[in-house]
């Protein structure tokens, strides 16, 4: 795939429309049924009951100087999607709706990321969001503006916390080639996990955007095949390029899955001089009720792999805590899944992985970059890695959901997950207690 620069910049959104328009005529003659579904009748409304409770114990000194930090929370996200108005070109429109609680969280404990914390370091009591999407579809293409959760590998919005990352702006996807699935997008605010607003920056490890975006153009290859892959390419303004490439094989008990990613610094280059190539390589193998998962990653570069959404990078080694994405970096894990239904307990599974890291070495980050700041208290510059890094995580999950009777979909998720790091590396020293109870209610068409 071949793109320019000027493809990711922000006349985007016009060529956007421009893609859409361009589609209205190619239906095929078993579509029109499809797009005469209308508005109400292709409708949906649910309800996301999700109960969250977060401990972070430090055995490090904590960049706040706590001890700890523990919140629990309830939260309910609703979420209503519609159909499209019959003819060539529908439309249609996706709403969402966020109410925070919390339960328990004190100032001495506060900042966990499940909810706000206000000026003097206490979590609030509520917060509340919402937001929509109109959406327009041609054929098989659809086209999206507003706020709205984006899902691609170089810019992905998370959902990791009480609610939901959320992005505002354009988005495409195309369907009109078989097998293929072709995404383009441009996005100007972005919504945190803790926050009531979308606002206009967007930040990574040490890039820091507040004007104009991110960009990305890709396609999802061979989807409905046992080998595929993806190509990609995005923007962040004055910041960086980045590139992705991703080839993978699904057989009845094998799942191989290779991701490269390449990024290089653009316009003002905002964060930095950065040259960086990261890559991954995992390997799956299921057996009856187990599962076996072996993956290796490296990072190539004086810098980090730097990516701006929380869930915005698919290398095999990004888990629970820790990205294992420093300057040079090399990391092995191990990985074992046991599904229980086998056991005559169906809706009960079981995970534990270990991964391990070494060799990182960010002392050689560009001077007076993002990742190798000039600290004017002591006329120094600071890396944010040192040379010799190293660390290690081990993350344990238990997660049960009801299978039948009116509990059906309630889930609970125990996980547990443990991080150790020398100071080379930088990172906590924390062991991490998550206590996930979520209850789906779909009220189906409208």
């Amino acid at each position: 795939m071949k793109c320019s620069s000027q493809d990711l910049k922000p006349g985007v959104p016009f060529l956007l429309l421009v893609l859409v328009a361009g589609t209205a005529g190619t239906a095929r003659a078993n579509e029109p049924a499809e797009n005469a579904e209308g508005f109400l009748d292709g409708s949906a409304l649910s309800v996301l009951s999700r109960n969250f409770y977060l401990n972070s114990d430090y055995r490090s000194p904590s960049p706040a100087d706590k001890n700890y930090k523990q919140e629990w929370a309830q939260g309910f996200i609703g979420t209503f999607e519609s159909g499209f108005t019959p003819g060539t070109m529908g439309v249609g429109l996706d709403a969402h709706a966020f109410l925070g609680l919390k339960l328990d969280g004190g100032k001495g404990h506060s900042g966990t990321g499940l909810l706000p914390v206000d000026a003097d370091g206490r979590s609030e009591d509520n917060y509340s969001s919402g937001g929509g999407a109109v959406k327009v579809r041609a054929s098989r293409t659809t086209l999206a503006f507003g706020e709205m959760l984006v899902e691609t590998p170089v810019f992905d919005t998370a959902d990791k916390r009480l609610q939901p990352e959320y992005a505002t702006g354009f988005l495409l996807n195309s369907h009109e080639i078989d097998g293929m699935n072709l995404v383009a997008g441009h996005f100007t605010a972005f919504k945190n996990q803790d926050s009531s607003s979308g606002k206009d920056n967007f930040f990574g490890y040490g890039a820091n955007t507040e004007a104009g975006g991110i960009s990305f153009l890709g396609a999802d290859l061979f989807t409905q095949s046992p080998v595929g892959g993806a190509l990609y390419a995005s923007e962040l303004t004055d910041t960086w390029h980045q590139y992705y490439a991703n080839l993978h094989l699904k057989q009845s008990s094998v799942f191989l899955d290779a991701n490269v990613y390449h990024t290089r610094d653009t316009g003002q280059a905002l964060a930095g001089p950065i040259d960086n190539t990261a890559s991954s390589l995992s390997g799956k193998y299921t057996l009856g009720a187990h599962a076996f998962t072996l993956a290796w990653q490296k990072i190539n570069g004086d810098t980090p792999f730097d990516f701006v959404g929380g869930d915005s990078i698919y290398l095999a080694n990004s888990i629970k805590y820790a990205d294992f994405n420093g300057a040079h970096e090399r990391s092995w894990q191990a990985r074992y899944d046991l599904d229980l239904a086998t056991y005559g307990i169906p809706g009960l599974s079981f995970m534990t992985r270990y991964v391990t890291g070494s060799q990182i070495d960010g002392t050689h980050a560009p001077q007076g970059g993002a990742y190798n700041p000039f600290d004017e208290t002591t006329g120094e510059f600071v890396p944010q890695q040192g040379d010799g890094g190293r660390h290690w995580e081990r993350d344990i999950d238990l997660r049960y959901v009801v299978q039948s009777g009116s509990a059906k979909g309630l889930s609970l998720q125990l996980s547990h997950v443990s991080h150790r790091a020398n100071t080379a590396q930088a990172g906590d020293d924390i062991d991490r207690v998550y206590v996930v109870i979520q209850y789906p209610l779909s009220f189906g068409h409208l």
